[in-house]
């Protein structure tokens, strides 16, 4: 019996799209995004020097062949990140039509998106009449704050001090097939903001949207406001069976860790370990001393993501990376004997980008316990292949195991 630990650092992009040019971040194409080699670069050049300095350190990513995997993706170096491979590494590229979340997820557990995702246009107002007033129905006030595509952190400074005036919920949304309500986790009410988001997620469900997040938040217009740890994401299932379900239906358990209970509704996980990502790691490490035999621990790592990479802070996912490093370095010896742990991505996010959304990238495929070499360019849906071959279970989606 073997083990799997599917470990996404969400938006860890290594540039080489090859559409690239067809998604945009305020008006500029993605060609060239590449959030490794970007971020090493500003490193190298002492452009990223709050709380860390000098280049980029990642000698157990760059071990398991992360350097490499940028030169193959891009053909850009990224400077500090050249040493030998000693693992098992490739690039792979996503087919479906996004570069969000859901479609990065579905993909990699197997089911590139059958469809279109809705957007919400770039305009004030950004949403239709018939759904806000649907939103001030399920909420009981007269009207909504927002209604624009915007940053969480830029809505809340801007629109918090009237929301705890009028009551009325922010709602806003970005790139991504996303409608976001925000709202005072005491002077409107947590509760509440999650029942108005559960209530509305059927019908922006019902027209492709791919969710609907709850984005919570404590302060006042003296101190300032924060979102707190309480966010959940009401997601489309996926429409067919994913690797969380193809390993369950074999009589393997499936556990989840952060966000992916809320990107897969669920489907297919027993059981779901959420927290920072600092607290995901110690949670990681549980399941790596003692996960059954048999079973998928499937993670996603969203603070380079969330924290650092919407927020255009090189700095800080310099940091980020590095921290994840260090703690990698610590759980690899203690894998066991037959266990494959996996990491990947599931978009980019460059941080010295234009604008603040996701960027269309290539994205690293390392793999410890199974090898060394190149595995070249493959698909996001030969990863769930593979996780699938390396369990003994049968796959039902289109990719094809690299193992």
């Amino acid at each position: 019996m073997t083990r799997a630990f599917l470990v996404v650092m969400d938006s860890l992009g290594i540039g080489g799209a090859p559409d690239a040019h067809r998604f945009f971040n305020a008006g500029r194409p993605d060609t060239g995004a590449n959030t490794v080699a970007h971020i090493a670069q500003a490193c190298a050049r002492g452009q990223a020097e709050e709380g860390r300095s000098g280049p980029l350190h990642l000698p157990v990513l760059d071990g398991l062949g992360l350097g490499a995997a940028v030169r193959l993706a891009s053909g850009e170096e990224a400077p500090g990140l050249g040493g030998a491979s000693e693992g098992l590494w490739g690039a792979a590229t996503e087919a479906s039509a996004g570069k969000d979340t859901p479609s990065g997820h579905w993909e990699l557990a197997g089911l590139p998106v059958p469809w279109e995702w809705t957007h919400f246009p770039d305009t004030v107002p950004a949403f239709p009449d018939d759904l806000v007033a649907e939103v001030c129905r399920l909420a009981g006030t007269e009207g909504i704050l927002g209604n624009c595509h915007a940053s969480g952190t830029e809505i809340l400074a801007r629109l918090g001090a009237e929301h705890l005036r009028t009551g009325w919920p922010i709602c806003y949304t970005s790139a991504d097939s996303v409608f976001q309500i925000a709202a005072h986790e005491e002077a409107f009410g947590l509760d509440r903001l999650l029942a108005l988001c559960e209530a509305l997620a059927p019908r922006l469900h019902a027209i492709r949207v791919g969710r609907v997040i709850a984005r919570p938040f404590l302060g006042d217009p003296g101190g300032g406001f924060t979102r707190t740890g309480n966010r959940r994401d009401y997601a489309m299932a996926p429409p067919a069976p994913v690797l969380t379900n193809w390993v369950q239906q074999a009589g393997g358990r499936v556990i989840g860790l952060g966000k992916i209970g809320d990107i897969f509704s669920m489907s297919g996980i027993d059981a779901l370990r959420k927290g920072t990502d600092a607290e995901l790691m110690a949670h990681l490490g549980d399941c790596v001393d003692g996960a059954p035999e048999g079973s998928l621990t499937f993670a996603n790592f969203v603070e380079f993501d969330s924290l650092w990479g919407h927020r255009r802070n090189v700095s800080g996912y310099a940091r980020a990376l590095e921290w994840f490093d260090g703690a990698l370095g610590r759980l690899l010896p203690r894998l066991r004997e037959g266990d494959l742990l996996l990491l990947t991505a599931d978009h980019g996010n460059d941080p010295t980008w234009t604008g603040t959304d996701h960027t269309r990238e290539r994205v690293p495929v390392l793999c410890a316990g199974v090898g060394k070499g190149s595995l070249g360019c493959v698909a996001f849906a030969d990863v769930a292949a593979s996780v699938a071959a390396h369990l003994g279970v049968p796959a039902q989606g289109p990719g094809r195991s690299f193992l």
